[in-house]
């Protein structure tokens, strides 16, 4: 009985297994158990998981250096009612509450976004943006629906 040697992982599939086991490290922190959505196939990984009042995704497009980490989470379903209002709104938040993510529309919904490229993206780097998104989402969801839907 004979065994071939796999081939070894590539730089690209190495750093694919960190982010992949970091972002399930930093989501279980949250004290949450991710959930792989597993109708989506390889090389994309996509979590969800409930922190508080919403549901956080959590999206590797790839593998490779040049792939994205997205987190999103969405806060407010559109129409809303005094919607120039609510973009004033967001925009103001936009400019220094919510540091680096952001809030934008993403078909009928405001969602509240944090993405960056994974070329040299560091575990910290990866858990501020899960946590950012999460924390924000979770703080702002309540104040949209009740001043604006």
């Amino acid at each position: 009985m004979s065994v071939e040697a796999s081939e070894p992982y590539t730089e690209d599939e190495m750093h694919l297994n960190t982010y992949v086991d970091t972002v399930e490290a930093i989501i279980s922190t949250l004290g949450e158990n991710p959930q792989r959505d597993t109708k989506i196939q390889r090389p994309q990984h996509v979590w969800k998981f409930r922190y508080g009042t919403v549901d956080v995704f959590v999206y590797l497009t790839g593998e490779s250096s040049e792939d994205t980490l997205m987190v999103w989470s969405p806060v407010l379903a559109l129409p809303a009612k005094d919607e120039a209002g609510l973009n004033k709104f967001l925009l103001e938040k936009n400019w220094l509450d919510t540091l680096e993510a952001r809030f934008a529309i993403k078909g009928e919904q405001i969602i509240l976004t944090c993405s960056r490229t994974l070329q040299d993206l560091d575990p910290g780097e990866v858990s501020r943006a899960i946590t950012i998104v999460a924390t924000l989402a979770d703080e702002y969801d309540e104040v949209l629906i009740e001043r604006f839907k």
